[in-house]
């Protein structure tokens, strides 16, 4: 599959036309620039031919801090694409950025095409030609807002790759799976997610840097493993509502709350250096609520002596006692030390989260511990697994449970039939209701 990256400078709008070629909103647009800092990639089929979009942060020369991390993961995608859409701003004259991101595809030696942009009416076209001196070609006129020149824009790709009578060859079948495993990693803002994703795919695909807020969307990317593909997610991190500075925020908020309720498995990350806030509790609060089994990762443990390790465990037992689930993990992102044991524990996760509980052991066991502590006022007659993802059980009652018995029946349940890596959920039917 051909993988076709979209460069520029920032706010030319090459997240506005990676949407409109994908026909949806998959990346974060805002009105200004430097939005986009990672890369996003997705795919699109256009005339029977499969093509891989990739999203871009906007390309600044002679940058440093944070432009030069999103600069330089820039070049690294133009050298790892088969083609360079390179779009510039019809209304805005070429300048030093567009003629120094003109010279890196150049030198690349990449097939490209040179897009100017934000040409709503052809009365806008007159500007575009002074792109010219780019030395890219001569430019396509394109308006990513209103979707004109974007299916000419297409077929020149298809052109440029050689592909363009890909639908009169003889049709392959292709059958294209999901991944068999869904990972949200989440936390809040620095607390090293993008490193640990970087390390568990093998390569740099989220920006690091030591700066609050640095990942504004989801970046997403398909592994494989000996016990199938796992998609891992990297989101945004999570902060409250009230701390919002703009409108990216808020979008960013939405897409990593959707990767968690759309997650297999979470993996909440915590900074040890500052062990266990009272946001941490509200995230597993949230990750609990979408019924997702979580892991903990302390991240930067190599960074404590002793003394703090043990307080740090001990804030852990204290504020996350309530977290069904292994021990937590001691990693460090930046060294990979520890990393290794996290693909195990994400895949024990999903067998506890798929696992069915044979009636009849369910229903002797839960004979046993009414047995030894029953209900205040209350029996389970029966009780029937219904679902998986996570474990549900129906307990069918003489009367209502309180809800510290409900609980007491989840932890046993869990601690006898090894369920501990995932939560389950325990529904009453009164019998006659």
């Amino acid at each position: 599959m051909a993988r076709i990256a979209i460069v520029g400078r920032p706010n030319v709008g090459k997240s506005s036309l990676f949407n409109r070629i994908l026909g949806r909103r998959e990346a974060v647009v805002e009105e200004r620039p430097k939005v986009t800092r990672d890369t996003k990639e997705a795919v699109v089929t256009w005339r029977g031919v499969e093509l891989t979009i990739v999203d871009t942060g906007g390309y600044l020369a002679n940058a440093d801090g944070l432009d030069h991390a999103v600069s330089t993961m820039v070049e690294t995608t133009i050298r790892r694409s088969d083609a360079v859409v390179c779009v510039v701003d019809a209304r805005v004259p070429p300048t030093v950025e567009d003629e120094a991101i003109a010279r890196i595809v150049a030198r690349q030696g990449v097939p490209h095409l040179l897009v100017a942009n934000k040409v709503d009416a052809p009365s806008h076209e007159p500007g575009m030609w002074e792109h010219v001196a780019l030395g890219l070609g001569e430019p396509l006129a394109v308006s990513a807002v209103h979707g004109r020149g974007v299916a000419e824009l297409l077929d020149a790709l298809l052109v440029l790759l050689g592909l363009e009578n890909a639908e009169e060859r003889p049709r392959v079948e292709q059958v294209v799976r999901e991944p068999d495993l869904a990972v949200a990693i989440v936390g809040r803002p620095n607390v090293g997610k993008s490193s640990l994703f970087n390390r568990l795919v093998g390569e740099s695909r989220s920006i690091v840097y030591d700066q609050p807020g640095t990942t504004v969307d989801t970046v997403d990317t398909v592994v494989a493993t000996e016990q199938g593909t796992v998609r891992f997610v990297d989101t945004a991190g999570l902060r409250r509502r009230s701390r919002f500075e703009s409108g990216t925020e808020y979008f960013s908020m939405v897409r990593t709350l959707a990767a968690i309720d759309a997650a297999d498995v979470v993996v909440l990350v915590i900074d040890a250096t500052e062990g266990v806030t009272g946001w941490d509790q509200r995230l597993v609060e949230r990750i609990d609520a979408a019924g997702s089994p979580v892991i903990l990762v302390l991240n930067k443990w190599d960074l404590l002596d002793a003394e703090q390790k043990a307080r740090v465990e001990r804030d852990v037992e204290d504020r996350l006692a309530f977290v069904t689930g292994s021990a937590p993990l001691r990693v460090s992102a930046l060294t990979g030390r520890g990393v290794h044991r996290l693909v195990p524990a994400i895949l024990e996760a999903r067998a506890d989260y798929e696992h069915r509980i044979p009636t009849a052991a369910l229903n002797r066991f839960l004979a046993e511990v009414q047995a030894q502590n029953p209900a205040p006022g209350a029996r389970v007659l029966y009780a029937v697994q219904g679902s998986t993802r996570p474990p549900t059980i129906t307990l069918f009652t003489t009367r209502a449970l309180a809800p510290t018995y409900l609980r007491f029946l989840e932890r046993r349940i869990q601690q006898a039939f090894g369920l501990d890596a995932t939560p389950i959920k325990l529904r009453v039917r009164r019998r006659g209701a």
